[in-house]
């Protein structure tokens, strides 16, 4: 059990130092551009943390992983070469090798988003169970409870980013502003994972994944009011 804290403990610290050295770089330092182009690096390296700190990885969590990337990529095609989804943008060259118009960076970040907002829902309902006791909820009302729940985090994060990755070269908008119509498509897609996410059995007690949505949260909303 010892190790467990220990991994956890590294890989908080691994990510406040990624991102507090992120921030200041980006907001303070006159090499500013290293800083946005080294975004993959950051990216990945924080995918990595949370599947090191995922206990007992068995198949299902792989298979989330799997279901989360791919479909993630393939609606951020459909988005990028039709307009179908999400609205009329572009991904800049910031994030790396591309799929048809779609950096691979774009999958693994919906695996990172939605299963830290599934995490973070999971323990919220424990905590609740724990504390008021079983409400007598169906089972149906329960899983569609988490399911939007969690993409409201989704896009509430995406909310905050969104701005931020437009003036950081990330993507941009050809209507010069970020359409609802991308929101909706962020809550309906992140629903369906989530719902994924809760009938896929495999362990949701990550607190890294909790302690790392928010600090992508605080440094999104940090440079968002201050760049």
């Amino acid at each position: 059990m010892q190790w467990l804290k220990n991994k956890y403990y590294i890989a908080l610290s691994i990510a406040l130092l990624f991102h507090i050295s992120g921030l200041t770089g980006i907001l303070f330092s006159s090499h500013k551009s290293w800083f946005i182009e080294n975004t993959p690096l950051n990216l990945i390296l924080m995918s990595v943390l949370l599947i090191i700190t995922q206990s007992q990885k068995n198949i299902f969590f792989w298979l989330f992983f799997l279901i989360a990337f791919l479909t993630g990529m393939v609606a951020e095609i459909i988005g990028v070469n039709t307009s179908f989804l999400f609205g009329h943008y572009a991904y800049g060259n910031v994030m790396g090798i591309k799929l048809s118009g779609v950096p691979l960076l774009i999958g693994l970040q919906w695996f990172t988003m939605i299963y830290c907002s599934g995490i973070t829902i999971h323990h919220m309902q424990v905590w609740m169970e724990n504390k008021f006791g079983d409400m007598a909820v169906s089972p149906f009302i329960k899983t569609l409870s988490f399911a939007v729940d969690g993409a409201l985090i989704a896009v509430i994060f995406d909310f905050i980013m969104e701005p931020v990755a437009v003036k950081l070269g990330f993507w941009q908008w050809n209507e010069h502003k970020i359409p609802v119509f991308n929101y909706t498509c962020w809550l309906l897609i992140s629903s369906v994972l989530l719902f994924v996410f809760s009938k896929l059995k495999f362990n949701k007690h990550n607190h890294f994944a909790i302690h790392l949505l928010f600090i992508q949260v605080l440094f999104f909303l940090a440079l968002r009011i201050y760049l």
